[in-house]
């Protein structure tokens, strides 16, 4: 996986800024602005969504387990946040009851101003479906559809026309444009994972949830589709979630954040690959004297 420090030729993600700082472009898009640039540095940065004081158990008496323990954290619109922690740590499950695919045993979550608690079943089915977009670590696409009918598929079950100029300025972005009419066995891996993320633009979502979208690609594509997810909120101003447990990923994004059994334990701004994986260094050692104990 690429960090920021590193490049490689002909790649998406290969646009580098003064200084150095590299974050990723993918072809046919602009490099990265400046943060300032980018947003008016007076200008609120509003949540795409939320939760607080969440909680989740499975299970019940002794065999309960706290996958999250009181978590309160607000996701920043137009900007791409990474969420990460060692297996078990609950990064998943903040994730997936943020974004509506499991409900929580306490606390409450908003997607916007809509809070979820409050919706029924088919409500919870609309909104994902119309404000949600969801990449996977395994592409799911239908093998029987070309890249374009894949991509437009959500908006298609819904019923809904697709915006051309959008679709269009999408499919630049994502940079397969000549592969329109081919079938995902026709594609590489990163390549799958690219049309996986431009279906999940699609539909002009508030917020992109990503688990794991690199966990099974090699270093190069994964780093073509973070550049991708990168470019995709400096460029169209998209609200980008990803869980990760890769430094290199993290890098890509604005802000981290950091849990540990179920808690927040720390956030960083501006992150580096190098500085994500020497505070994941740190909590581990912390856990290994607290295990000594």
């Amino acid at each position: 996986m690429r960090g920021r420090g590193a490049r490689s030729a002909g790649g998406a993600g290969a646009a580098v800024r003064a200084g150095g700082d590299r974050r990723g472009g993918v072809p046919g898009a602009p490099g990265r602005p400046d943060r300032g640039a980018r947003r008016g540095r007076g200008e609120a940065v509003t949540a795409a969504a939320r939760v607080e004081g969440a909680v989740k158990e499975y299970g019940a008496g002794e065999t309960r387990v706290r996958a999250l323990d009181g978590v309160s954290v607000e996701f920043a619109a137009a900007r791409f946040t990474a969420v990460m922690g060692p297996s078990g740590s609950g990064k998943s499950t903040l994730m997936h009851c943020a974004a509506g695919l499991d409900t929580l045993s306490g606390g409450r979550a908003w997607l916007g101003e809509t809070e979820l608690s409050g919706l029924g079943d088919r409500e919870l089915t609309l909104l994902r479906r119309e404000r949600i977009g969801f990449v996977f670590q395994a592409f799911n696409l239908l093998p029987t559809l070309t890249v374009r009918e894949n991509i437009t598929l959500p908006l298609d079950l819904g019923g809904a026309a697709p915006d051309r100029e959008w679709l269009d300025a999408l499919i630049d972005v994502v940079g397969l444009g000549d592969r329109l009419r081919h079938r995902p066995s026709q594609l590489s891996g990163g390549q799958q994972q690219r049309v996986a993320v431009a279906r999940a633009l699609a539909g002009r979502p508030q917020v992109v949830f990503a688990d794991e979208p690199t966990g099974n690609l090699d270093s190069r594509s994964g780093g073509e589709v973070l550049g991708l997810l990168r470019s995709a909120v400096d460029t169209m101003r998209q609200s980008v979630v990803m869980v990760t447990h890769d430094p290199a990923a993290a890098g890509y994004a604005d802000t981290v954040l950091f849990l540990a059994d179920g808690r927040l334990v720390d956030t960083m701004q501006q992150p580096t690959a190098e500085r994500v994986l020497d505070r994941m260094k740190a909590f581990d050692g912390r856990r290994g004297t607290a295990a000594a104990r």
